[in-house]
């Protein structure tokens, strides 16, 4: 498993987008960027997230900051989740899970006694040199967008 540390060098990628484009991380260079994680669209915790990132989005902007989300959701996924709930931020599909394994986010997970593995829910703010600024995990998700804002307002 990767471990990755504030500090350290943002593992690059290319991801298609549901817009139909795709993202490549290193040519955002020059100014923040931030990776949101999570684990599946159009479920509970999930909406919740991606609705106030959505929110937020163009105070993310006004800090020079680009804001991705990331799952192992298909495009079509993505597209039919961003309709339904109106999403600004685009949506980026990571069906093989290459780029959520680079950044080590697919682990073990407990829910009810059960074990199974999974996406750990974090954000990741890259800087405008392509080092990761902060490792946000997400501990509770209301009011995680906004805590992934101050931490990119604050520099």
């Amino acid at each position: 498993m990767t471990t990755l540390r504030e500090g350290d060098p943002a593992p690059d990628f290319t991801l298609p987008l549901d817009d139909g484009t795709s993202f490549t991380l290193h040519e955002h260079r020059g100014h923040p960027v931030v990776l949101y994680f999570y684990p599946e669209d159009d479920s509970g915790g999930c909406v919740d997230e991606n609705i106030e990132f959505s929110e937020r989005i163009d105070q993310f902007a006004a800090a020079g900051a680009r804001l991705v989300g990331i799952s192992p959701d298909t495009i079509d996924s993505h597209i039919r989740f961003r309709r339904k709930y109106g999403l600004k931020v685009p949506l980026a599909a990571d069906t093989d899970r290459t780029v959520i394994q680079a950044y080590g986010l697919w682990q073990l997970k407990k829910l009810y006694g059960r074990e199974f593995m999974g996406l750990i829910r974090t954000s990741f703010i890259v800087d405008a040199e392509g080092k990761l600024a902060r490792i946000i995990r997400a501990t509770r998700i209301k009011g995680h967008a906004q805590k992934v804002l101050e931490a990119v307002q604050a520099g």
